[in-house]
């Protein structure tokens, strides 16, 4: 119970500090910070494929495979955006 109790704590205080980090950074800011969170997703897509592959419970696996299908959401979604903006730096002829 001490171990659930602790990592809620953790996770509580980290959906905090994320949540005021994000809300201060100024909108001219936001999507080279997605280009940059491409990597983090990345490593998040690794993680998520070990907890799923591992079997260990069924919890695990199933939060293994939603991990994996939002960090790959985000992947995508940080490589579309990163590819607009780069669009818009383009010469029109």
């Amino acid at each position: 119970m001490d171990v659930l109790v602790t990592a809620l704590t953790i996770f509580l205080l980290a959906v905090f500090v994320g949540f005021e980090v994000i809300t201060k950074v100024p909108p001219t800011l936001h999507t080279p910070l997605m280009s940059g969170s491409n990597a983090i997703s990345g490593i998040t897509v690794v993680g998520a494929l070990l907890a799923t592959g591992m079997q260990q419970s069924k919890l695990a696996t199933v939060l293994g495979v939603l991990a994996l299908i939002f960090a790959t959401i985000n992947v995508v979604g940080g490589f579309l955006v990163t590819h607009r903006m780069l669009a818009m730096f383009q010469r029109k002829n």
